[in-house]
């Protein structure tokens, strides 16, 4: 048989057996699949994969009280901490001891329900969400945090409620803990812990407060990275770092109209979205991404007369 007809048999015979082999994997295949769609549908054990739910921290450590308003709040301990980075924007640092008196941080920032709920007790102005890119009704919901409130908004709702707005130094404690943590969970940023920029966390833009069970901080408080930015007490100095107090800080002495925002939000990167990021906003700014969480001191004992 001449060498050329050789050659071209054994490609036949090559290609063929290339069809009739992908023919009998294809077959496997639906087999399988087939057995795993009948198991689901029968409610057995499926070749899937599962996904492990990240491991949570025990907080009933920390002592929970409840506000005149009905929401529940977290007692943080008397003790120091470090505040501010020495590696990050100008403003951050340096980083600092502080120690802090006990006080109280709400658990959770506040609803729009919630929100509701004072206004038609007080009559109070009704907050305007300001230019989105979307359909504003995406941004309403009674679970999802209030937004577009300015400061004095946010003093006002703390002071219906006995309690105030947190101090800069108040706020990052209960955020990142006695320690120099990057976020509340830790130094690693993950998608599946605070809703920030983007879809990869579950949400486009606002989630229900609450939503993250793991991306608590060390003191289990939710959302302190994401989902609303939160107007705090201070007002906003760039170089205040380098002067503060040792004692319970509580921003610089003066009228400036520039506040404080801290936590970054769900339109924030993962960078921008770090625990000792500072922004500064004047105090009537309203913002679909800013809203607030309020503190509190402990109650004062009652003198023996």
């Amino acid at each position: 048989m001449p060498e050329n007809n050789k050659v071209l048999i054994g490609a036949i015979i090559f290609v063929f057996g290339s069809f009739i082999m992908m023919i009998v994997l294809l077959l496997y295949e639906t087999y399988k699949s087939k057995s795993e769609l009948e198991a689901v549908a029968s409610k057995g054990p499926a070749k899937a994969r599962v996904l492990q739910a990240a491991p949570v921290q025990d907080f009933s450590m920390y002592k929970i009280v409840v506000g005149e308003e009905g929401r529940e709040m977290v007692e943080v301990p008397e003790g120091p901490f470090t505040m501010g980075s020495h590696k990050d924007d100008p403003d951050e640092g340096p980083a600092h001891p502080i120690y802090l008196h006990t006080y109280y941080i709400d658990l959770k920032e506040v609803t729009q329900k919630e929100y509701d709920r004072f206004l038609k007790m007080t009559k109070y102005q009704k907050p305007i969400v300001p230019v989105f890119e979307d359909e504003v009704s995406k941004l309403q919901s009674p679970d999802y945090p209030v937004m577009a409130v300015t400061w004095n908004d946010a003093v006002a709702y703390c002071r219906w409620a006995g309690k105030r707005l947190p101090t800069e130094a108040e706020w990052e404690k209960a955020a990142r803990g006695e320690g120099k943590r990057q976020y509340p969970w830790g130094a690693k940023f993950d998608q599946n812990y605070a809703n920030v920029d983007g879809q990869e966390d579950g949400y486009q833009y606002l989630a229900p407060v609450g939503s993250y069970e793991v991306g608590r901080s060390p003191f289990g408080v939710y959302d302190m990275t994401g989902n609303v930015a939160e107007w705090v007490l201070d007002n906003y100095a760039p170089d205040y770092y380098q002067t503060t107090s040792y004692r319970n800080p509580a921003g610089p002495d003066n009228d400036d109209v520039y506040k404080v925002i801290r936590g970054g939000s769900w339109r924030e990167s993962r960078v921008g979205a770090r625990l000792t990021k500072r922004f500064s906003a004047k105090m009537w700014r309203t913002d679909a991404t800013v809203g607030f969480r309020c503190a509190k001191d402990p109650e004062q004992p009652q003198k023996q007369l």
